[in-house]
C-alpha cells in the first residue's frame, strides 16, 4: 500500500511539473523545457512508465488540443520505444542516444510546422535550446539521483541546477489564478526555507536565479528588485527566531507595493500569496527544517571532521611515543637476564675443583697431590679438561705417566672428567640458545620501540587540509564527466601529498582521474589503493605524489640438474615509503631442502622489512632464529633496497655474490664479503650505499650465475655488452650466457 502512495505522489509531481514547465517559455512563443525535463528524467533512471502519462496530462492539461495531444504522445513514443529496445537487447542506452531519441521526438511538432505554415526559426530555437536544457538537466540530476544531497555539489553542476530552477521560475510566472501569484507564493515560502536550513549566500543565489528567471518568457525585470530584496530581508534576519524573517519578508514586500511601487497593479492580492507563504513557514515546527537541513552538505561538518582528525592523531602520537618507551624499557630488562657467558680459565678452575671435590676427597694421597704439588697437579688437572672440552673426551693417552704411575684411580679420573665436561658442554648450549632468544628478543622489543617512535614522529605533525583546491578537484572531474562525490587532499610531509576521492566504479580506474589530480595537485599524483566504500556503486581512490624514480625488473632462472626446485629463493616487494627491495637468498645445497632454508630467511626477512625494522636488527634477528635450528642451514643473502624518491640504493650481503650496477657510462661492481647468514651468532653482514642514475641497472645474482663466469672482470665484460633495455630481457640473456658457458649446464 506504501508503495502504491508513492507511486501515486510520484505520478502527481510529474504531472504538475510538466504542466509548469509547458507553461515555460522564452519570448513567449519557444517552449524547450518540458520534453527536455522528460528524456532527463528517464536517463536518470526514473521510471518511464510513470513519466510518459504524467508528460502527456501535464501538455494536454495546459494546450488542450488535437496538436498537442499527438505532439505529446508521439514525443513520449520515442522514448519508451528506444527504452524498451534497450531493455531486451539488455543493453545501456548511451548518453548521446538519449539526445537523438530527444531529436525525433519533435517529429510530430515538424510536420505540424510544415502543414499549417509554422514558423521554422521557433522550432528550431526550441530543439536546439531544448538539447541545451537537456544537458544542463542531466548534468545535475545525474549525480543527485547518484548520490543524493549529501556531498558538495560543483560549480559546474551548480550552474546547471540553476537553469532547472530558471525553468520553473519561468513556469511559476504564467500559474496565476484570477490575479494570485502562484510564483510568489512558493518562491517567499522557499526563500525562507532555504535562508534557515543554509547560509546567506545560497539564499541570495537561488532569489537572484528566480528572478531572472521570470524574465525568460517577456524580458520583463519586474520581479527581479522585489525577489533579491526578498532574499536581503530574510538574511538579515536569519539568525533571530523564525518569525522574524517571516515577518521582514511580509515587510519588504508591503514597502515594493506601496512605497516603491514595483508592481502593474496595487491591490491585496499583491501581498497575499507573500502573508499565506510567510504564515506557514511560521508554524511549521523547526524540527522539520532540521531534517531537511541534514540532507545536505555542511562545510561546518567537515571542518569539524577535520579537527577530529587532527585530535584523534595527537592523541595516537602520545600513545605511540608512551608504547615506544614501554618497549625500550622491556628491551633494557631483557638484556640484563642474559647471563654471561664463562671464560676458559673459569671453565677450567669449575671443572677442575669439580674433579677433586668428586674422586681425590677421600684419597689417601689427596694430601701429597695437591698440596705439596699442587700447581703441578692442577696444571695437569685443567689441561686435561680442556682436552675432554675441545675434543669430547681424553684417553689414558693423554695422561701424563709420572701421574698415572702414582695415582691408584686414573680410570675414576677418565670417567669423571669425560661425564663432567660432556654435561658442561651441554648445559652451555642450553644456556646460549636460552641466552640467544633472550637476546632476540631483546632485539625485537627495541625494534618495536623503534617503529613506535618514528610513528609517533610521523604523526606528530597536524594534517593540513586544502578545502580550495578540494572544491577545485571536483570540478576538474565533474567537467571531465568522472562524478567525484568528495575529495580530501592534504600534505603528509613536505614532499608528499595525498589525495583521497570517492568516485563511481566506472571511473576509479580511468586515466583523467590521475591527470586531473596531478594538475590541481600541483605534481605528478598517482594511484596506490582503490577500495570499496560502504555504499554501492562507489570506490575511494587513494592517490599519492609519485616518486622522482620509478623501476621494472625482469626475473629469469634456472634449477640445478634434474632438481625441479631451486635451492634459491627471491624477494621482490614494494616497502612503505616509496622503496623497492630485491632479495635473493641461496641456502646450502640445492634442490627442496635447500630450497626450503632459503624460504625461510627470505620469508623472515620480507616480513620484518615490510613491518618497518632496521637492517641491522633485521639481519641480527633472522641470523638468531636460524642459530637456534639444529644442524647446518647456513644461507648467503643479498638485499637491494632503492628508495625511489632519491635514487639511493642500499646493498646489504652476508656471503652473496658479487652485484653489479651497469650505467650509460659504464659497470661497477659491488664485491661480496661478510660469513653466510646463520654462521655466527654476531655475524656482520657487508653494507654499501650507491647513489643511482636515470636507466640504471641492478644486477643481483646467485652463485650459480656468477661462478659460470670466469671473474667478476668477465662477467662485467658481459654485461656491457648486452643492449636491450628491457629488465626480462636482461636477465634472460644472464642466464642464456651463464648456461653457455657451462655447455648447458646450470
Amino acid at each position: 500500500m506504501r508503495y502504491k502512495l508513492d507511486l501515486l505522489f510520484k505520478f502527481f509531481c510529474f504531472s504538475l511539473l510538466f504542466f509548469v514547465l509547458s507553461k515555460a517559455s522564452i519570448c513567449v512563443d519557444i517552449h524547450p523545457f518540458a520534453f527536455s525535463m522528460l528524456f532527463a528524467l528517464a536517463w536518470a533512471n526514473q521510471k518511464v512508465w510513470l513519466l510518459a502519462p504524467a508528460y502527456v496530462i501535464g501538455q494536454v492539461s495546459f494546450f488542450p488540443n488535437f496538436q498537442t495531444t499527438i505532439s505529446s504522445v508521439v514525443c513520449v513514443t520515442f522514448l519508451l520505444i528506444p527504452y524498451f529496445i534497450h531493455l531486451l537487447v539488455k543493453r545501456n542506452m548511451r548518453k548521446w542516444e538519449i539526445f537523438i531519441y530527444a531529436i525525433l521526438s519533435q517529429l510530430a511538432k515538424v510536420i505540424f510546422t510544415i502543414i499549417y505554415n509554422g514558423n521554422f526559426v521557433y522550432l528550431a530555437a526550441e530543439i536546439a535550446l531544448g538539447l541545451v536544457f537537456l544537458y544542463f538537466a542531466i548534468a545535475i540530476f545525474e549525480p543527485i539521483i547518484i548520490r543524493g544531497f549529501v556531498y558538495k555539489l560543483s560549480s559546474w553542476q551548480l550552474i546547471c541546477g540553476g537553469s532547472v530552477l530558471m525553468a520553473l521560475a519561468d513556469g511559476l510566472i504564467s500559474c496565476d489564478v484570477y490575479g494570485f501569484s502562484v510564483l510568489k507564493l512558493v518562491l517567499s515560502f522557499l526563500i525562507l526555507s532555504v535562508c534557515y536550513i543554509s547560509n546567506v549566500g545560497y539564499t541570495l543565489g537561488f532569489a537572484s536565479i528566480m528572478a531572472i528567471g521570470t524574465m525568460l518568457p517577456s524580458l520583463n525585470p519586474v520581479y527581479v528588485a522585489p525577489f533579491v530584496l526578498w532574499g536581503l530581508s530574510v538574511c538579515a534576519f536569519r539568525f533571530q527566531n523564525k518569525i522574524y524573517p517571516a515577518l521582514g519578508l511580509v515587510g519588504v514586500e508591503t514597502v515594493c507595493i506601496y512605497f516603491f511601487k514595483l508592481y502593474y497593479t496595487i491591490n491585496y492580492m499583491q501581498i497575499l500569496p507573500v502573508a499565506i507563504s510567510a504564515f506557514v513557514f511560521a508554524i511549521i515546527p523547526s524540527k522539520y527544517f532540521r531534517n531537511i537541513q541534514s540532507i545536505f552538505p555542511s562545510n561546518t561538518s567537515r571542518l569539524a571532521i577535520k579537527n577530529v582528525v587532527n585530535r584523534n592523531r595527537d592523541v595516537l602520537q602520545r600513545r605511540l611515543k608512551n608504547l615506544g618507551e614501554v618497549f625500550f624499557e622491556m628491551n633494557n630488562v631483557f638484556k640484563k637476564l642474559i647471563k654471561r657467558q664463562m671464560s676458559t680459565q673459569e671453565i677450567k678452575e669449575m671443572l677442575y675443583k669439580e674433579v677433586r671435590n668428586t674422586i681425590c676427597k677421600n684419597c689417601p694421597e689427596n694430601g701429597h697431590c695437591h698440596r705439596t704439588f699442587y700447581q703441578d697437579t692442577k696444571n695437569i688437572f685443567e689441561e686435561l679438561v680442556m682436552v675432554a672440552y675441545e675434543r669430547g673426551k681424553v684417553t689414558i693417552l693423554d695422561f701424563p705417566s709420572y701421574l698415572s704411575s702414582r695415582c691408584g684411580k686414573v680410570s675414576q679420573l677418565l670417567n669423571e672428567i669425560n661425564t663432567l665436561t660432556n654435561q658442561y658442554k651441554s648445559y652451555s648450549e642450553l644456556v646460549g640458545n636460552v641466552d640467544t632468544s633472550k637476546l632476540l628478543i631483546s632485539d625485537q622489543l627495541e625494534g618495536i620501540s623503534d617503529i613506535m617512535k618514528k610513528l609517533s614522529e610521523e604523526v606528530n605533525q597536524l594534517v593540513s587540509f586544502d578545502t580550495t583546491r578540494e572544491n577545485r578537484l571536483i570540478d576538474e572531474l565533474s567537467a571531465n564527466n568522472v562524478i567525484c562525490t568528495d575529495a580530501v587532499i592534504y600534505e603528509r610531509d613536505s614532499r608528499t601529498t595525498m589525495a583521497s576521492l570517492v568516485v563511481r566504479d566506472e571511473d576509479a580506474s580511468k586515466l583523467k582521474v590521475q591527470q586531473i589530480a596531478s594538475k590541481i595537485c600541483g605534481g605528478k599524483m598517482s594511484i596506490y589503493e582503490i577500495l570499496p566504500t560502504e555504499r554501492a556503486g562507489l570506490m575511494n581512490v587513494n592517490l599519492k605524489s609519485s616518486p622522482r624514480f620509478d623501476c621494472i625488473f625482469g626475473l629469469s632462472q634456472h634449477t640445478k640438474g634434474d632438481n625441479n626446485i631451486s635451492g634459491d629463493c627471491h624477494s621482490i616487494t614494494r616497502l612503505d615509503g616509496d622503496k623497492f627491495m630485491f632479495a635473493i637468498c641461496d641456502g646450502m645445497g640445492s634442490g627442496e631442502q635447500a630450497g626450503e632454508k632459503s624460504e625461510t630467511a627470505i620469508s623472515l626477512i620480507e616480513n620484518f622489512y615490510k613491518a618497518g625494522f632496521d637492517n641491522e636488527i633485521i639481519l641480527s634477528s633472522v641470523n638468531k632464529l636460524l642459530n637456534l635450528e639444529k644442524g647446518d642451514i647456513f644461507s648467503t643473502l643479498d638485499i637491494c633496497v632503492v628508495d625511489l624518491k632519491n635514487g639511493i640504493a642500499d646493498f646489504v650481503k652476508m656471503g652473496a655474490s658479487s652485484s653489479f650496477i651497469r650505467g650509460s657510462d659504464g659497470c661497477e661492481i659491488i664485491e661480496s664479503g661478510a660469513l653466510p647468514i646463520g654462521v655466527l651468532d654476531d655475524a656482520r653482514p657487508l653494507t654499501r650505499k650507491i647513489v643511482l642514475s636515470e636507466k640504471d641497472f641492478i644486477i643481483l645474482c646467485s652463485d650459480g650465475v656468477c661462478d659460470s663466469f670466469a671473474s667478476d672482470g668477465q662477467f662485467k665484460d658481459f654485461l656491457l655488452t648486452i643492449k636491450s633495455a628491457n629488465p626480462q630481457e636482461f636477465a634472460d640473456e644472464i642466464i642464456k650466457k651463464a648456461l653457455s658457458n657451462n655447455s648447458g649446464y646450470a
